[in-house]
């Protein structure tokens, strides 16, 4: 399987999120599909620190910013399944 071209994936994120707001997503594969496409974002953004930290031959200022995506990731996958500290 090959990787969707920007257009591709701009043509199907469009798509579902015109079935999740029209609410045509009987199996959820549009509410999938949004939600894994937000999370590969934010793991993007930890693959970046990771490797300008290794590259830096792991400086402070590099590891501080690295800990700090790992974080956020963290407390985003919390708060989008609903289990950040507000709603306990």
């Amino acid at each position: 399987m090959g990787k969707p071209t920007e257009e591709e994936l701009k043509l199907a994120l469009e798509e579902v999120s015109r079935m999740r707001e029209q609410g045509e997503d009987p199996h959820f594969v549009a509410k999938s599909l949004l939600n894994i496409y937000y999370r590969f974002k934010l793991l993007e953004k930890v693959l970046q620190a990771a490797e300008r930290y290794l590259h830096s031959g792991q400086a402070v200022h590099e590891h501080t910013l690295l800990v700090r995506a790992i974080n956020d990731y963290h407390a985003k996958e919390k708060r989008s399944a609903g289990e950040d500290d507000d709603t306990i």
